[in-house]
């Protein structure tokens, strides 16, 4: 523990070298901080006093990772409003189930389609199924696109992602792991959760006056304490009844961006932020061992193929439905195509509970393949978009800017 602040020192000169490189080629961030936690870590030499291993370290810098998803989520929250959403309710709840059933359609097909048991075949439809809401939100905020019309869905499906992990996770649990999990308690756990989010809605809707009031401190200092003692205590409220900790900032958010400090949070949140946010996908890399993935290599390519594409007919009907146009419908798509967290959750519930060792180098080969390919495809969505729209002929070559927003 004596070397605990050099480790983390190590860490972060790390980050920064990935960040200057990914700044010199203009490129997303994500991809090389994820490669460079991935050559360090557990399996890496000692050279001299320098340890790559961050074996003190390691939980400082997952935990330091967490507060980056909280800080990425509650700014997205900050950027939106709750009277948007509420509007775009009706395309979010038919959106949300649109993309989760196709994807967890594919999900269960492809593992029954190569011969997998049942219990693995539920394990690996969870995996391919979910986004990642902290990969999707630094994308979003990179690429500057808080402001696109098909945003609204995307952050909407997010917290409809959140609604079926609770179902999910514990009816899989249940199974998998022997413990009690009824209908009763399933049901009980999805109301909690979907209590939770409309409790937050109203709030935001009627204590704008009063958190107005409240929020109303002149020291900067004094500021940001309240707002991150609110953030962290939020969050770890969330958890505690089984609503993702990141969901809980990001209904935060939601409530703050209907304040009158709305903005002043925004610009002093932005640096932690980026600070902690690069630290969470450096760790994210760092539980990757290279090692331990060539034997899934071909399970892995097939389910990011069918990702791909069930994301991309997901994001074309849930488009359509909220009606929006066939470029707005493929950035939806595109931009939550990325999987991280959860699919890793996941994998480690099948290795606890005694099932193929496969599962293990499949979610972390796949995960790291779509984090790194998704932010790829989401910034050259417009490429992406005119060869498709040469094919299918969606939008006229005549058709303004404004019409095909």
């Amino acid at each position: 523990m004596d070397h605990l602040v050099f480790e983390v020192g190590t860490a972060l000169v790390l980050v920064a070298i990935a960040a200057l490189i990914a700044s010199k080629l203009n490129f997303s961030i994500i991809p090389f901080l994820i490669l460079v936690g991935m050559i360090v870590g557990p399996h890496a030499p000692q050279i001299g006093i320098i340890n790559l291993r961050f074996i003190h370290s390691a939980e400082l810098i997952e935990f330091l990772g967490r507060i980056g998803i909280l800080f990425l989520l509650f700014y997205l929250g900050l950027e939106f409003s709750t009277s948007k959403l509420i509007r775009s309710g009706k395309s979010i709840l038919i959106g949300g189930s649109v993309y989760i059933g196709i994807n967890l359609t594919l999900g269960l097909l492809y593992p029954l389609i190569l011969g997998f048991p049942l219990k693995e075949t539920l394990i690996i439809a969870g995996i391919i199924t979910v986004s990642s809401s902290a990969i999707v939100a630094k994308v979003l905020v990179d690429l500057r696109r808080t402001g696109n019309s098909e945003t609204e869905l995307i952050l909407g499906i997010i917290m409809f992602e959140d609604i079926f992990l609770a179902v999910y996770l514990s009816t899989i649990s249940g199974l998998i792991l022997g413990e009690s999990s009824s209908l009763v308690g399933t049901m009980i756990s999805v109301l909690i959760s979907l209590g939770y989010m409309l409790l937050f809605f109203i709030i935001a809707r009627k204590a704008a006056p009063l958190l107005n009031k409240l929020l109303k401190i002149s020291s900067d200092e004094i500021f940001i304490i309240v707002i991150f003692a609110t953030l962290f205590f939020i969050a770890g409220f969330s958890e505690t009844i089984h609503v993702a900790e990141a969901i809980g900032a990001l209904l935060l958010g939601l409530v703050y961006s209907e304040t009158d400090q709305a903005e002043r949070m925004e610009h002093l949140v932005i640096p932690f932020r980026d600070f902690f946010g690069a630290i969470f996908f450096f760790s994210f890399g760092l539980s990757i061992d290279p090692m331990k993935l060539g034997g899934a290599v071909w399970l892995t390519l097939g389910a990011v193929l069918i990702t791909i594409i069930g994301n991309f007919v997901a994001g074309q009907i849930a488009g359509k439905i909220a009606g929006l146009s066939h470029k707005a419908s493929t950035n939806i798509g595109l931009t939550i195509v990325s999987r991280g967290e959860f699919s890793i959750i996941m994998a480690n519930l099948g290795i606890a509970g005694g099932l193929m060792p496969i599962l293990q180098p499949f979610s972390a080969l796949y995960v790291l393949i779509l984090a790194i390919l998704g932010p790829i495809l989401t910034k050259e969505s417009k490429v992406i978009f005119s060869f498709l729209n040469r094919i299918f002929k969606w939008q006229k070559p005549g058709l303004s800017k404004q019409q095909s927003s």
